[in-house]
């Protein structure tokens, strides 16, 4: 395609051509495991733009009740526009029924929330974990237009394509021979969490500093947080 840079002759002086980019990755990586009676989210505290660190102590976890937190990462301006959001829809319905949302409710609330800006999509990285009815651990996923996946363990973000493999194979017992196939228990994916975040840190320059991991239970959310380099 021919530019100004062709025909000098018409170049206007002080004339430019300003290019607009509305998206920017701030980096950040999260995962979420799912168990009979619990769900395990976990999220690095990094927020940075190119090779410069805005801060090393963002925690990118969303508490939304009792028993759902949604961890989003990617474009901090569209995370925070986002689950903003979602906290007052939910608070609309709360004060419509008298109720708080379910975890299946709200992750169709998401998805529809997304779609909705399909044509100028949330620049994030969502997986939403909590509790269903009966007190099973539930893990959503979704993509920036809002297809919703529900599943038992999923990883997102910058480190995303580093984090899955490693929860394919421990969790999900991908290319294992010789092993059983049994429910995962609390304490091993609390310990798995933490080890796909260290090995991440090794890797990935958006991911590091902290991870802030949050355990729900029917008794409530319990906080962990592991200490990660931070060069």
């Amino acid at each position: 395609m021919l530019g100004i840079e062709n025909f000098p002759e018409y170049e206007v002086s002080g004339v430019r051509k300003a290019s607009f980019y509305p998206y920017e990755s701030n980096g950040g990586s999260v995962v979420a495991i799912a168990g009979e009676d619990f769900a395990v989210i976990g999220a690095d505290t990094r927020l940075s733009s190119g090779y410069s660190i805005h801060t090393r102590t963002q925690n990118k976890l969303f508490r939304l009740s009792n028993s759902i937190v949604l961890a989003s990462t990617g474009c901090w301006c569209d995370t925070l526009a986002l689950t903003s959001l979602v906290k007052a829809r939910m608070q609309m319905y709360k004060d419509q029924h008298q109720k708080e949302m379910s975890t299946p409710a709200v992750a169709q609330l998401l998805s529809i929330l997304m779609y909705n800006r399909r044509f100028f999509p949330y620049y994030v990285s969502n997986v939403l974990a909590g509790l269903d009815l009966n007190g099973k651990g539930v893990v959503y996923s979704y993509d920036p237009i809002g297809h919703c996946e529900m599943t038992t363990y999923r990883a997102g973000g910058s480190a995303g394509p580093l984090l899955q493999p490693v929860l394919d194979n421990q969790i999900g017992l991908k290319n294992m021979l010789n092993t059983t196939a049994e429910p995962v228990q609390l304490e091993k994916a609390v310990s798995v969490i933490k080890d796909t975040f260290i090995s991440a840190t090794e890797r990935d320059i958006y991911t590091g500093d902290s991870v802030i991991i949050n355990i729900l239970t029917k008794d409530g959310i319990k906080e962990e947080t592991l200490q990660l380099r931070k060069d």
